[in-house]
């Protein structure tokens, strides 16, 4: 893997809006093309390799979790939400509820083996820079390069593959009204539109309880059978409608035991299941003998709160969003074993739980934010490598 520079196109603020992409700069360009990242197919095939070992090795835990029911207080997960989660878990028809989407967060330099930093399970965002903006960057800049990415192609077969699981009815589609969220959540809506599914969306907000149907409706009264909402299990639970949870019958994308599976404790489990995995760094819920550690809050997102301590010094302190009352989670630090020229978190996307694709986020400091730079990449064409693996990047793309 290496780090290349390049011009910007010069209408790249026109081309990523053409695509579908108005967020594309806050203070600062957050869609950053002035670099790519460049992987050779034996990189891709790690981190793929990586991204599926560690899937099984998260469900393995979630089903821990709930068999055991050790953890509940734990990991902040309310004792009333247990028959939820297990009930999710088992699903309708043993297999557990489906899962359409998640994204492992990846730290590597290119030696040794990635390692898990956590697990974005339940409402992972960055999803249209990484299945869109990106390949339609590689297009333009070098079209005969390839790309470890067929998100798109995986959602819209998955909601397929979805389809004899949702009851009768129009699949809702939720988020709160804040621009990342509206356009993932959107996004989303389109794939399973192509994927033949009839949609709604609906706002957070909007979402009401029927008493008389034991059943959610959206702000025209449609009782809510099935529904994708990009909106936290655990800020669910501690609505006021979160007793409606356990008694409703809608069906929830994520499932209830993404409750689990998003929870920063699951890598503390994840350690004590597997001590010493090579693509797992040691983490606990209690700080224990650590001198050189990330402190991380069970429920926070986008880096908020993180604390980065090296030989019991702090080295870094995330924004303070007041994530932490819940507890936390220590987790061994990090660091690269070569020189980086800037930190790099590689969010290693899953569709029905197989690896599909990556988005890159680079920051100038240890800690990756909500505006830590997306950075495309590509697939060297100079890296040589399995040609068996070059056709199936070739071919990854196709109908966008």
């Amino acid at each position: 893997m290496e780090r290349r520079e390049r011009e910007p196109r010069q209408d790249w603020r026109r081309r990523v809006e053409e695509v579908g992409f108005p967020i594309h700069t806050a203070d600062t360009p957050y869609w950053d093309e002035s670099a790519f990242w460049a992987f050779t197919p034996g990189d891709v095939e790690i981190l793929e390799r990586a991204t599926a070992g560690l899937q099984e090795l998260v469900l393995a835990a979630v089903g821990h979790v709930v068999e055991t029911g050790r953890y509940w207080e734990r990991l902040a997960i309310p004792r009333e939400m247990a028959p939820l989660v297990a009930r999710s878990w088992e699903g309708v028809d043993g297999d557990g509820d489906p899962s359409i989407y998640g994204r492992m967060d990846l730290a590597w330099d290119g030696l040794g083996t990635p390692r898990l930093l956590e697990y974005n399970a339940d409402t992972p965002t960055g999803l249209v820079e990484a299945a869109v903006v990106q390949w339609h960057w590689l297009q333009d800049v070098d079209p005969a390069a390839d790309q470890w990415n067929s998100i798109h192609e995986r959602l819209v077969a998955g909601w397929k593959e979805l389809a004899p699981w949702l009851p009768v009815g129009p699949l809702h589609f939720a988020s709160l009204p804040v621009p990342e969220d509206a356009l993932t959540t959107t996004y989303l809506q389109d794939t399973a539109a192509q994927g033949g599914l009839r949609t709604s969306f609906v706002e957070m907000g909007a979402i009401g309880w029927d008493e008389g149907k034991r059943a959610f409706v959206d702000g025209d009264g449609v009782e809510m059978r099935a529904c994708f909402k990009l909106y936290p299990w655990e800020w669910m639970a501690r609505e006021t409608f979160g007793a409606m949870l356990p008694r409703a019958h809608t069906r929830w994308i994520e499932p209830a035991w993404k409750m689990v599976a998003s929870n920063k404790g699951i890598l503390a489990v994840l350690w004590e299941l597997n001590p010493g995995h090579p693509n797992l760094l040691p983490a606990f819920l209690e700080p224990g003998d650590l001198r050189s550690y990330a402190r991380k809050p069970l429920l926070s997102r986008e880096g908020a709160n993180v604390t980065l301590v090296r030989d019991g010094e702090v080295l870094a302190e995330g924004t303070d969003d007041g994530y932490g009352k819940e507890g936390h989670v220590w987790q061994a630090l990090w660091e690269p074993s070569v020189p980086m020229p800037r930190s790099l978190s590689i969010g290693s996307w899953l569709v029905r739980g197989v690896p599909a694709g990556a988005g890159l986020r680079e920051s100038e400091g240890p800690i990756t934010g909500n505006l830590s730079r997306f950075v495309p990449h590509l697939v060297s064409e100079d890296a040589g490598g399995d040609p068996r693996l070059r056709a199936r990047f070739r071919a990854i793309g196709e109908g966008r």
